[in-house]
């Protein structure tokens, strides 16, 4: 096992929970700066060559988990943890792709972010998928997002 030790800190306009979009149809539009330590900043040669990112980060601010959850999208269905991105998790770790728009120096400068403001970074790597997008599965969340469709919501 390891202990985790922050890269980065990012900026974001999300000062608390509500304000990040959640449920059917929610856009993670919103723009932020990954401020990167400067003992790490070497590491950013080259990252301006790549389109997006995933961002692994904590949830530094949830406590305990659950193993069943009912997110917003879900209709009141309960779903199993590692089935859902609910932040009450054993290990409070989250994903995020980000489009990178800029680096400057330490900073990047992304759009996408659903985290909350001042949330440590733990890594930082480029976007690849070779997945086609045909062959993608979107499990129990395109059934909720078609009966949202078919009811009009």
């Amino acid at each position: 096992m390891f202990t985790s030790q922050p890269i980065a800190y990012v900026h974001t306009p999300h000062l608390d929970t509500s304000s990040i979009p959640k449920g059917m149809n929610a856009k993670h539009d919103a723009e932020g700066v990954i401020e990167v330590l400067r003992e790490f900043e070497e590491g950013l040669k080259d990252i301006e060559g790549f389109s997006h990112l995933y961002i692994l980060w904590e949830f530094d601010r949830s406590e305990g988990y659950t193993l069943l959850s009912s997110p917003p999208n879900a209709l009141g269905v309960e779903h199993g943890l590692f089935a859902t991105r609910s932040p009450k998790r054993p290990n409070p770790i989250a994903i995020t792709v980000v489009e990178l728009l800029r680096r400057d120096g330490a900073s990047l400068y992304v759009r996408g972010v659903d985290m909350l403001d001042r949330t440590p970074v733990l890594d930082i790597k480029p976007y690849l998928s070779n997945i086609p997008e045909e062959k993608l599965r979107r499990g129990w969340l395109a059934e909720a997002e078609a009966k949202a469709k078919a009811s009009g919501q």
